[in-house]
């Protein structure tokens, strides 16, 4: 049992690896999108500060995902690894197209499936779920709305500077804004892999309460900055280029929509999306030019990506539960 749990918590950790793998495009589109920095700088940048942010902005997420989704009574090793593959293989399939979808939902609709697999629909702790659902529509259209309206404000607050006063001005400034979305990035994301790592210490009686220690916090911050560092390259053209023409401006209103909107979040526990937040706000700078700057077709192609992420982990993980139950794993 004891290599069991091993492998368990090891597939949580490749899990955050290749959620800061596919999600390294939110944390460095827009200063990529807008040539501030090169790539391998932009990505070095955000893996650190990654690294840093479930340190200064707490757990209260991986106590959600822990033990909010699905209800811990029914949880096991078993259900944690089938969520797990229903959220790498979602990843995975959507890295492939390019897709910026959300690895939080993968990995939540994972749990879903394969908890509902194993306790039925009882399984499903309908408050927290309710959490998920609901700012899966709020984030991004929050992050459209604060990048849009920061956006307006540098405008006229700028209006009489020359372009390139202005691009040098915020070519700096979003350098911080690249690193304080970063860090709200780390903060949200970081902390769903803490949240099943605790779940299976619970379930096993490694811990007799739910608490996240501080190794499980080391381990998940580390692998989530490695795998932004060797980033997933793909999503960072569709998100960097594809969505709307960036200037430095743009980015910097961008990078602090999205980051506002994960800092409140963090706060609350709440599990979003970094991505639905990131591409929300870069529609929302890209539409104060005008709103055919926004690429809506790409746009489009990006929100079915997102309606189709749980349901389609969820399927997933149910499937490979029902899988292993069959071959007598279980």
């Amino acid at each position: 049992m004891l290599t069991l749990l091993i492998c368990v918590i090891v597939a949580a950790i490749v899990f955050d690896y290749i959620n800061g793998f596919h999600d390294a495009a939110n944390a460095i589109a827009t200063i990529v999108g807008t040539r501030i920095l090169k790539p391998i700088q932009a990505v070095t940048l955000a893996a650190i500060a990654n690294f840093a942010g479930p340190f200064i902005f707490g757990v209260a997420v991986a106590t959600t995902v822990g033990k909010g989704i699905v209800d811990p009574n029914i949880v096991t090793v078993y259900v944690i690894i089938a969520g797990l593959i229903g959220g790498i293989v979602w990843d995975i399939i959507t890295w492939l197209y390019g897709l910026p979808t959300s690895s939080s939902h993968a990995l939540i609709g994972g749990l879903l499936g394969a908890g509902m697999a194993s306790g039925g629909i009882q399984a499903i702790v309908f408050e927290g779920l309710n959490k998920v659902l609901t700012f899966m529509v709020v984030s991004p259209l929050v992050g459209l709305a604060i990048a849009f309206g920061i956006t307006l404000l540098l405008l006229h607050a700028f209006k009489w500077r020359s372009p390139y006063i202005v691009n040098k001005i915020f070519g700096r400034l979003q350098i911080v804004s690249s690193a304080f979305f970063s860090l709200t990035h780390g903060a949200n994301d970081g902390q769903k892999t803490m949240g099943v790592i605790v779940a299976i210490l619970l379930a096993e009686g490694i811990i007799d309460h739910f608490y996240v220690p501080f190794y499980v916090i080391l381990m998940a911050a580390a692998a989530i900055s490695l795998g932004t560092f060797f980033g997933g390259w793909r999503i960072v053209k569709t998100m960097a280029f594809k969505i709307t023409n960036l200037r430095p401006y743009q980015g910097f209103s961008a990078e602090t929509g999205g980051g506002v909107v994960l800092t409140f979040m963090a706060h609350f526990g709440i599990p979003v999306s970094t991505t639905h937040a990131i591409s929300g706000a870069i529609m929302g700078t890209g539409a104060t030019k005008r709103l055919s700057a926004v690429r809506w077709g790409i746009g489009k192609k990006i929100v079915w990506a997102w309606v189709i992420t749980i349901p389609a982990s969820t399927a997933i993980g149910a499937t490979t539960y029902k899988i292993m139950e069959f071959v007598g794993i279980v």
